[in-house]
């Protein structure tokens, strides 16, 4: 429900009910995207249309926001910390970096209103960890993310996809995937929450280096960018590190042509483009489909096997920490 509220600006503020709960929009009608036009209003309607889905990418995760208060012609922020002047009920969770010895309260999504607040405050993209607030230490989800080089054809990408996705069906683990919002692939399997980052780690150089054998001619797990062939795709085990995050399933991304990361079907990769799913076509796909990754907590995945092949490869992630 969207009621105005008086003001002498050329751009009044708007007052929403989410939930239980008002969130005030400040300077709705400033440009966010201007290559497209899209608003901070749109940008609030958009996380509206597929409120179940970006609620469930996030629930009970940290996460990192990605903000850019003058739109995408200004600054970007990377916000670790809650911003300023959150309303009481707005839910966080603690964290520690013991490398620098900080503490931070990171955001925590419970509910829409939390989503909808965060974007009032200037948010385009939001980067859950892959623990949730009831033990942030332990994964519950193991991220194999399928990354590009700079001359890595979409062709490509598709083709490893297939290799993962055959992968994961011998391991009997239910691969989730969705497009990363850029040029890449993203698959998300949920796990036990019973290993630490390390451990997760292992497991998905593990995974990386099998698809690797299988695909040689396609993909590379060399750590180091410079060993790296700019045409094959880096599947980037990495991103299961502590405190690594990547853009949530339905976040926006804050590039010009306001692009989604967006959950897919297995059986649409031969026919999809990634920059096909924007922040005005997604909502449209979303009424059709809903949440494509509404059923992820329910297969959960043994991680054993994996760590079984990190301990016949002798995996150590140790060798290739930053």
């Amino acid at each position: 429900m969207v009621g105005r509220v008086a003001s002498k600006s050329a751009s009044p503020a708007v007052e929403l009910t989410v939930g239980d709960h008002t969130v005030r929009i400040s300077n709705p009608d400033r440009v966010y995207f201007p290559e497209t036009g899209a608003t901070k209003l749109d940008l609030v309607q958009y996380y509206l249309s597929v409120g179940d889905g970006i609620v469930n990418a996030l629930r009970d995760r940290p996460c990192m926001l990605h903000r850019f208060p003058k739109g995408l012609s200004g600054d970007k922020v990377h916000q670790k910390r809650l911003p300023g002047g959150a309303p009481e009920w707005i839910p966080t969770v603690r964290l520690h970096f013991p490398r620098f010895g900080r503490t931070a309260d990171e955001l925590c999504v419970e509910k829409l209103a939390d989503v909808i607040w965060s974007v009032q405050m200037s948010t385009v993209e939001f980067h859950p960890w892959n623990s949730r607030r009831f033990d942030t230490e332990l994964p519950d989800e193991w991220r194999i993310d399928l990354d590009p080089m700079p001359d890595c054809p979409w062709s490509r990408v598709r083709r490893v996809a297939g290799v993962v996705h055959e992968v994961l069906d011998e391991l009997g683990a239910v691969g989730w995937p969705k497009t990363s919002g850029g040029n890449g692939l993203h698959v998300y399997v949920r796990i036990a929450p019973q290993f630490g980052f390390k451990e997760v780690r292992r497991a998905a150089l593990a995974f990386a280096r099998e698809v690797e054998r299988r695909a040689p001619d396609d993909v590379t797990t060399a750590w180091w960018r410079r060993d790296r062939d700019p045409s094959l795709l880096f599947v980037d085990y990495n991103q299961n590190a502590r405190d690594h995050t990547i853009a949530a399933a339905y976040s926006v991304r804050g590039i010009p042509e306001a692009t989604v990361s967006t959950p897919i079907r297995w059986d649409e990769l031969p026919d999809l483009h990634p920059r096909d799913f924007t922040m005005a076509t997604v909502p449209g796909r979303y009424a059709e489909l809903g949440d494509l990754h509404a059923g992820i907590d329910d297969a959960v995945f043994d991680l054993e096997p994996l760590l079984e092949w990190a301990d016949r490869d002798q995996v150590d992630v140790d060798l290739d920490e930053e």
